[in-house]
């Protein structure tokens, strides 16, 4: 038969009970607690990584930039560079053919050798054009010079065509025009062909056809040239 308890009984009971219910409670909640710290660390470790990845992300998108403003940076002040140095070279090569172009009257000075420069000049215009018939033209100060190389380059043209024989004139009314530095016109096809040999037209050509010689001359091989004219 079961005793009553006694009111110490019972309130050591609730003791017991209250103690137990406490310690659950504590071990619940340093369980939550536990629970709760994990996934504060995860989730923090979470938003440090995104955090992380966006800083790096930016970092590199900003090197990047950096590296591509100082290629262009460099790039420019290349092309500056360049561009400078090719328009002193440049001013240097037409301040070169100026001065040539200042000496071609010196060419005309000594007689004998301007005479045999145009006989040169008329034979070369009589072997392009092979005719029969030429007329030539020259400056009004140059006739008398000229009438003799006419006379010279006549006989050796006959000589080297097998004695093929070629009439020139003097084209009188229609001479060079002033500041023509000498040389001669030869003209035939009835006045269509006119092969410019002056002296002015023969630099022009030479600034065409020898300016890579004496740019290379002047300023050396470029190494970055793929083609040589």
């Amino acid at each position: 038969m079961a005793h009553a308890m006694s009111d110490d009984q019972v309130a050591g009971e609730l003791k017991k009970m209250t103690a137990f219910i406490r310690q659950e409670a504590l071990e619940k909640a340093r369980e939550i607690q536990i629970k709760a710290d994990e996934e504060f660390a995860i989730e923090k470790s979470k938003l440090v990584r995104q955090e992380t990845s966006s800083i790096d992300s930016q970092y590199e998108k900003k090197f990047k930039q950096a590296g591509m403003s100082q290629q262009i940076t460099r790039s420019t002040l290349a092309n500056k560079t360049r561009i400078k140095v090719l328009s002193a070279r440049q001013e240097l090569l037409d301040n070169l053919f100026d001065q040539a172009r200042g000496k071609l009257a010196d060419h005309t000075k000594d007689k004998g050798k301007y005479q045999n420069l145009c006989k040169n000049l008329i034979l070369e215009g009589l072997y392009a054009l092979n005719e029969d018939k030429v007329a030539i033209r020259a400056r009004k100060e140059d006739y008398d010079v000229v009438k003799k190389a006419m006379e010279g380059a006549k006989e050796e043209y006959k000589k080297s065509m097998q004695g093929r024989e070629v009439r020139l004139e003097l084209d009188e009314k229609n001479p060079q025009p002033e500041g023509c530095s000498g040389g001669v016109s030869v003209v035939g096809g009835g006045g269509r062909i006119d092969i410019n040999n002056t002296l002015d037209e023969r630099l022009k050509l030479l600034e065409t056809d020898a300016l890579p010689m004496v740019r290379t001359s002047l300023f050396g091989m470029n190494e970055n040239r793929k083609f040589k004219d």
